[in-house]
């Protein structure tokens, strides 16, 4: 009878393993889908500020020899705006493509002659970095650029750049938002599969500190088994995650990045750990305070 028993708790032991470890492996892939799509979207963020551009207008040289040199001039000016930190990239338009430019967004036929050459002056394009791309900052570098001696006027689309920036803010804190609220839920959910798990066990607790066992040896090996039980969930939930990842990024022909990988296996892992070793301590030592009679009805 004794060896059914034990072959019983021992199926039921191995049942509740797998459960608590399927449960945390699904909250951890979800966990790191979300820290994916976190990642992926400030990475989205900072490419569409970068996309925002400022117009550096040069003046026109009227001297004959300014004019020869003009263009030189121009683009030594570019190899400088480049070294600027926050610069993140700088083009320069001279004269004749300022015109095709200009023709082609009015709609007017590049052969005739209503343009003349000489109408549209050199310009530098400019992309600020996403740190830099901030209503304040980008009205403290227009004033510093328009202060340069071949510079005329530097435009940017205010409004646009205004805009831009606030939805960004917006959506970014939304985010935030739902990533803590997930990771709360995350954590409720991991820590009831464990008290579940602890709970199951309770009276085998509450015996061993009745004949003389310390608290100490009693928790040992429940945190120990709620480390491997969080090391194995991590692992599954990782190689799940990474092979969507890798099988996506091959489909849309992006490279996976090796600083997210690191980032969300680093989160994934320490809030694995974390939660079922921290779960199962506060669960355990819950039942160690109990009163024999209270393990009935707590």
């Amino acid at each position: 009878m004794s060896r059914v028993d034990n072959k019983i708790n021992s199926n039921r032991l191995r049942s509740s393993n797998i459960t608590v470890v399927i449960s945390i492996s699904l909250v951890l892939f979800l966990i790191g889908l979300f820290g994916i799509i976190i990642l992926n979207a400030q990475k989205y963020s900072e490419y569409i500020k970068e996309q925002l551009v400022m117009e550096i207008y040069m003046k026109k040289a009227y001297d004959k020899r300014d004019i020869k040199t003009e263009e030189e001039r121009h683009l030594k000016l570019l190899d400088s705006i480049r070294q600027l930190p926050y610069v993140a990239k700088a083009k320069y338009i001279d004269k004749e493509t300022a015109t095709e430019i200009a023709k082609k967004d009015l709609g007017v036929d590049t052969k005739n002659g209503l343009f003349e050459e000489d109408i549209f002056p050199p310009s530098i394009e400019i992309s600020l970095k996403s740190d830099y791309v901030i209503p304040a900052k980008v009205d403290t570098i227009a004033q510093e650029l328009s202060t340069i001696k071949l510079v005329d006027e530097v435009k940017n689309d205010q409004e646009l750049m205004i805009e831009v920036y606030e939805n960004i803010s917006k959506i970014t804190l939304w985010i935030i938002g739902f990533a803590v609220l997930f990771t709360i839920i995350a954590v409720i959910l991991i820590n009831n599969s464990i008290r579940l798990k602890i709970y199951a066990k309770r009276f085998i607790i509450k015996t061993m500190q009745l004949v003389g066992a310390k608290r100490r040896f009693i928790l040992m090996p429940f945190i120990k088994e709620a480390f491997v039980l969080g090391l194995i969930g991590c692992i599954l939930s990782l190689s799940v995650l990474f092979g969507l990842w890798y099988y996506l990024s091959i489909k849309i022909h992006q490279p996976i990045d090796v600083d997210q990988l690191l980032i969300v296996a680093g989160v994934v892992f320490t809030i694995g750990i974390l939660i079922t070793v921290g779960s199962t301590l506060v669960a355990t030592w819950k039942f160690l305070q109990l009163r024999r009679d209270e393990l009935y009805y707590s």
